[in-house]
Formats: C-alpha cells, structure tokens, sequence
C-alpha cells in the first residue's frame, strides 16, 4: 500500500514525534482533519516539510492513530507484519518452551512496534485483540504473519472497538481448530480455565503474573486473604497454594462466584473453605469494618473505572479514599498489595495516593515490593502510558 495522505505536526510537538513517540494525537496535528477512512495510511512531516514517520488511522481511546515507522524507506505491507511478530516471538522464546507457564503475551501492541492490537497465546491458540477499526483492516497480514510462525492450533479473535455504535459480541473464532472450553493454560504451576469464546474476558488478566507467583512463594503462608474485585479469583488460588490460612474473594459480578469456584476446583483447592461473596465491593468494606473484620493480606486491583447501583469509582480521583477503606481493615503489620492498570497517571503519583492515604489516618507504612509490567507485555519508553501497571506491596506498621 502506498502512503495516502500527508499530516503535518504542529512545532510545539515535533520533538516528541522525532523521539520515537507513537501516538498520533489530535492536538500534535495541524491538518487532523485529512484522516478520515480507518486504516488509511499517512506521511508524518514536520513544519519544515522534513520527514518524521508512517503509520496508519486507527481512532480509539488513546488517539487518532500510530506511528509504525521512522525509515522513510521503510514500507507498511505484509513482510512488515511478518517480521515485526516474528521478532516478538523471538524474544519470548523461554515462554513457549515453558512446562510450568503456558499462557503469556505474544504481541504487545506499540511496545512490539505497531500499535491497535495485542496477541495473546493460551496453550497452543492465539487471542487477537483489535481495538480499531483501523488496525482491523489489516486483519490479514497477521493472520498470515501467524500462521507461518506455526506452534499453533487455532486463532481466536475480539474486536475492543464500536461498529456501527455497538461492541460486535462473537465467538471470535478466526481459523484452525476451535478449541475446547474450558481451555485449561497453566501460570507457573497453576491452572487456569480459559474461555476464548465468552464476550470481553477470557478468564485471567496475564499482566499479574509476577504478582501472583509473589503472594504464592512470599506472603500467603499462614495468612488471612481478602481478594477484592476479584474477577475469577485468580489472586486467591495462588495465596490458597501459599498456604493462606483462609481467603476470601469479594466481586459484584454473579458470574464470579462459579468462576472463582472452577478456578479453585480446577488446583485440587477445597472451596467451601474458602469464602466467597458476590456483593459490591464498596458496601463489603463498610461491612467487614461495621464487623471489625481483620486481614492479614489485603489485594486491592479494582479497575480504573465502575459503577455500581451506588457507588462510581475513579482511579485517578477515588483510589486514595478507597485504599483508607483497605488500610482500617488490614491487620498490624499486615500487608496490602495496591495495584492499578489506570494509565492516565505514573508510579510516583500512584505513590502520592499511598503517601497521603497513611498521612490522613496518622499511620506509618513502609513498601515492600514494586511490580510493572512482565517482560512479555514490552513496553516502549517513548511512551510511557503504555506501561499501565502499577503494584506496591504496602506494609502497614
């Protein structure tokens, strides 16, 4: 494909474009308007005229589009594909020849050099996640970039983006062979049941690896859990294998208790001893505080935004009051692993929350641990926003 139109950055932001920065965004462009079909390929140029990249339309969330290139001699087409996910298998290479772990990010987005999509690999099948129209028009080159990698039983596809002013809801299923669910995908040791064909989640976030395997190896043993926003109860699987003495997951979605139940079963983990409450999480902990309820280990990873019938969580703004809330249930000593995937702010400020929450109920913590993003979610230091993640464990003194 040839490159169609021509976007002029704006001086103030030339910098940043001529760094590496990926994201085309519509205050940097002068002329934002020229974009207007999905997946239409530009020119990036600077006020001079001189050259800063290619890319491609793709409007979501974030921007109007990605930069894929700085090589002016450099063309968007199939090999371009085709290299960029083989490079990016190449580097997880240990993973695919992992016993223990059996799920992990193959591609990650710009962090992998073209940005709007993410490949995931679960057991043999591959999970692409489309968050463009733009990038989706593209579909074929990754397909055919995939296929030729081999190590592959099935591809699996969920389009993250609006057509038509709704998500498409599908069973996703692209090419090969369909798999059979529950698809059980081991993380460093453990099971999982995965669902590739059931709306947006699949049944585990990859990104908390790390995390998990911690709270397993180092601070479960012996430890009363609360698991808040649990999903599938993920976090309280692994703590249940570190011999936590009980844990506790807490999730306002119905579907989370026989979720959370599978998950358990599925790791030889007696369930009913264990607790586990389908309840909105912002009432639980006016409950267990009403109840003077005390944990040992408390796992805060609500997402960046919720709404329930009475309470809308912010991260950016609510994160602060609602680790107070965590923290007056936590024991002495007692440890709370903070964590947030909202990307609109950094560690130092995610930081700032932890500091000023302690400082307003006049207690002393100190900070045990920091995680980011596992080394298969790769991420590019251009751009910042793309390395999400954010955990601390917090020791409350």
């Amino acid at each position: 494909m040839e490159v169609e139109v021509t976007l002029k950055v704006k001086p103030k932001y030339e910098k940043m474009y001529k760094s590496g920065y990926p994201l085309i965004t519509k205050d940097a462009i002068s002329n934002v308007n020229t974009l207007q079909k999905e997946g239409q390929l530009f020119k990036l140029i600077a006020e001079d005229n001189s050259f800063l990249g290619k890319g491609y339309l793709g409007k979501q969330n974030k921007g109007y589009g990605w930069v894929l290139t700085n090589n002016r001699n450099e063309i968007i087409n199939q090999a371009f594909f085709e290299k960029k996910i083989k490079d990016a298998a190449e580097n997880r290479k240990v993973l695919f020849n992992s016993e223990d772990t059996t799920a992990f990010r193959l591609f990650n987005a710009e962090g992998d050099g073209i940005g709007g999509f993410t490949i995931d690999y679960y057991d043999g099948f591959y999970l692409v996640n489309w968050y463009s129209e733009g990038i989706y028009k593209y579909k074929e080159y990754v397909y055919t970039a995939l296929t030729k990698l081999g190590q592959y039983q099935g591809i699996y596809q969920k389009k993250r983006f609006n057509s038509g002013g709704k998500f498409i809801e599908e069973d996703g299923f692209v090419e090969g062979e369909r798999a059979e669910f529950p698809l059980i995908v081991k993380e460093n040791g453990v099971n999982f049941a995965i669902y590739l064909n059931e709306g947006a989640m699949v049944g585990v976030f990859l990104d908390q690896r790390e995390v998990r395997k911690k709270i397993r190896d180092t601070y479960a043993k012996g430890k009363t859990v609360l698991n808040t926003f649990s999903y599938t109860g993920a976090f309280s699987v692994f703590a249940a294998l570190g011999r936590a003495t009980k844990t506790t997951s807490v999730d306002l979605a119905n579907r989370s208790l026989s979720k959370t139940i599978e998950q358990f079963q599925l790791n030889g983990i007696d369930h009913e001893k264990q607790d586990i409450i389908v309840e909105d999480v912002f009432r639980y902990f006016k409950y267990a505080s009403r109840k003077q309820l005390k944990f040992d280990l408390v796992i805060l990873d609500p997402p960046s935004f919720a709404r329930s019938k009475k309470f809308t969580f912010s991260a950016s703004k609510d994160y602060k009051n609602l680790l107070k809330e965590a923290i007056d249930i936590t024991e002495e000593n007692g440890v709370i692993v903070a964590s947030t995937n909202c990307a609109t702010f950094d560690m130092k400020k995610f930081k700032g929350f932890i500091k000023a929450a302690f400082k307003e109920l006049h207690l002393n913590y100190s900070i045990e641990e920091e995680y980011s993003l596992p080394e298969d979610f790769k991420t590019m230091k251009q751009f910042k926003e793309g390395n999400y993640l954010k955990v601390v464990f917090i020791r409350k003194a």
